[in-house]
Order: C-alpha cells, then sequence, then structure tokens
C-alpha cells in the first residue's frame, strides 16, 4: 500500500540563492495601489533551476499555494505567518525562514498606508533581467504571464510599531 506524505517539501535553503524584496505602485481608477514582488536572483547552490522547487517548498511552509489565478486574501487570515511591517523609511517582509527588509519608495509607503495592505506576489521563477530597481522592469516581470500562473499572490495587511 502507499501512502502520500502531507509534510512540507525540504527546503534546501541553498537552492534559494539571494531572495529580493522589490516595490512598485500601480495607479488604479481607485488611487495607487502597493505592490511587491519577491524572487530569488537564481544563484543559489543549484542554480536557476533549482529556484522553483525551493519557493515552493518556502511557501509551503507558510500555508501558501502557488500558482493558478487565486488570491490569498491575508487581510482575513490572522495566523497567516507571513507579515509586512512597515515603519518609516523601511518595512520587512516576514515569514518562517525569511525576513526580508527593504526601503519603499514614498508613494509606495503613501499607496500602502491609505489602503492599509500591500499585494505580494512572490515568483518561484528566478528574477530573470533587468536592474531589481527599475520599476519598469519589476512590473513586467512580476505582471508576465509565466510569473503569476507559478506564483503566490497573497494581499498582505501593512502592520507597524504603536507608540
Amino acid at each position: 500500500m502507499t501512502s502520500i506524505s502531507t509534510d512540507p517539501r525540504p527546503l534546501r535553503t541553498a537552492d534559494l540563492g539571494t531572495l529580493v524584496i522589490m516595490s512598485w505602485h500601480r495607479e488604479t481608477p481607485e488611487g495607487d495601489v502597493p505592490f511587491l514582488l519577491a524572487c530569488s536572483l537564481g544563484d543559489g547552490e543549484g542554480g536557476p533551476e533549482a529556484v522553483p522547487a525551493a519557493v515552493e517548498g518556502l511557501l509551503s511552509r507558510s500555508g501558501i499555494a502557488v500558482g493558478g489565478d487565486s488570491v490569498l486574501d491575508g487581510t482575513v487570515l490572522p495566523d497567516l505567518p507571513v507579515g509586512l511591517l512597515v515603519v518609516p523609511g523601511a518595512a520587512a517582509l516576514t515569514m518562517p525562514c525569511v525576513n526580508a527588509q527593504f526601503a519603499p519608495t514614498p508613494r509606495w509607503r503613501a499607496a500602502a498606508d491609505k489602503r492599509g495592505y500591500a499585494c505580494l506576489i512572490f515568483a518561484t521563477r528566478p528574477w530573470s533581467g533587468g536592474e531589481p530597481g527599475d520599476s519598469a522592469a519589476v512590473a513586467a516581470f512580476a505582471n508576465h504571464e509565466d510569473t503569476l500562473s507559478t506564483a503566490a499572490q497573497v494581499v498582505l495587511p501593512v502592520r507597524s510599531l504603536r507608540t
């Protein structure tokens, strides 16, 4: 008899390589929407070919599915182990095995503050070109069909430090 394990895939962090977080915003009729792209540079031990399995393993530990058109609404899931902390001049994406800090632009920060959330696209395919700081290259990569069809998409509530 064969049994299927529900344990998450083993996580080979060496295959993740360098994880980067890039922020941009998109103008809509209702105002700016803040976005985050999380992806590997493909420079891990196994090269770019190992990135998809490594990222899927990382995401499965957080209860996040990869692929498809569905968007996970983290604003209604208080136990989701993924968070977005935004403070003046900095922000951090946290999840099991990841604490990635980044410096959002003032316009991104204003959009995140106004909306109270940001849309995360966590790509399983490695970053494929352009400078990570080039917002047009980031948006083109994040909105590419190959990226979206194999990525996890999560709406994350913005949290801040309370004083």
